[in-house]
């Protein structure tokens, strides 16, 4: 019977319900076959983590049952956002599974495959389909590692020198919590830079949040916010913290492709990497010395 469960340009997404239990055993001993086949199966270990979605604390235990079966040791990393995932797993030179719909309604959700040199291509995807068996593996017992303290340490590590002490001080900014896996990360950070943060609407069930979206009526409560905190910004990211979203002191979106012209000059960056469908002002504000055009989810 055909099922919901495709690749799109984020993963392997689809209902949750079909996703949990044989699926994901399948296509998790399909990725570790393919990266077997191109000797790029890691030092062993392969890196989990996950959203804030109900289904996916089973999911990720059936990725580990998986793992074990397929003769690797899976290393939970708990829920941290999927940039702090990949970080890590590279790292460590190992392949990575991330359990999360990102942006997509909370009864679906998906899995986002990394080889331990970073996020897997069109190729890859044809790999794991090709390599799919027809029956899941057998699941076995054994130990699953922790690897939650270090993914969420390297990650920070990762930003610690990016602003100073008092980058943001005399700032008030809010964090739109929701159910980010950022949320914690993002108020750490920005109160180590000296901003005086404001914990704006946490939720205990998974919010799906778009980014892009701004007419969505979560954002609706934002000129409340920033008057009743006196706001200069508001920050937050999608469910599994790989989108940003920056809001300024009138209420106003600041645009992902606006924001990433912004942080690619902030950090210095000479070469720009981005799709084809990004922004042409990349070119055009002549911030840069090289601007590379990549195909959509096509990693270059």
């Amino acid at each position: 019977m055909a099922d919901s469960l495709k690749f799109g340009t984020s993963g392997l997404r689809g209902l949750a319900s079909e996703l949990v239990g044989v699926a994901t055993r399948r296509y998790t001993a399909a990725f570790l076959m393919h990266l077997q086949a191109r000797s790029a199966a890691g030092r062993g270990k392969v890196f989990i983590g996950r959203d804030f979605r109900a289904s996916s604390p089973q999911i990720a235990a059936d990725c580990a049952a998986a793992i074990r079966a397929s003769g690797f040791v899976p290393v939970d990393c708990g829920t941290v956002p999927t940039p702090a995932l990949a970080l890590h797993a590279m790292a460590e030179g190992g392949p990575a599974i991330m359990i999360t719909g990102s942006h997509i309604p909370a009864d679906r959700n998906g899995l986002k495959f990394y080889t331990p040199t970073g996020e897997i291509s069109k190729e890859d995807e044809l790999g794991i389909l090709g390599a799919l068996p027809d029956e899941a593996p057998v699941a076995i017992g054994g130990e699953t590692l922790d690897g939650y303290p270090a993914a969420v340490d390297r990650y920070r590590r990762r930003y610690a020198g990016l602003l100073g002490a008092e980058a943001l001080a005399g700032w008030r900014v809010g964090v739109f919590e929701h159910s980010s896996v950022a949320r914690d990360m993002l108020v750490s950070l920005l109160t180590r830079a000296g901003a005086d943060v404001v914990r704006l609407s946490r939720a205990e069930g998974f919010v799906a949040v778009d980014t892009e979206a701004t007419s969505d009526a979560l954002y609706a409560p934002r000129h409340d916010w920033i008057a009743r905190h006196q706001l200069d910004a508001i920050v937050s990211t999608d469910g599994d913290g790989d989108r940003p979203l920056i809001i300024d002191g009138a209420g106003n979106f600041v645009r992902g492709d606006v924001l990433g012209i912004l942080a690619a000059r902030f950090v210095g960056a000479n070469t720009v990497v981005t799709p084809v469908t990004s922004n042409s002002g990349i070119e055009g504000v002549g911030y840069f010395a090289r601007v590379e055009r990549t195909k959509v989810a096509r990693p270059m």
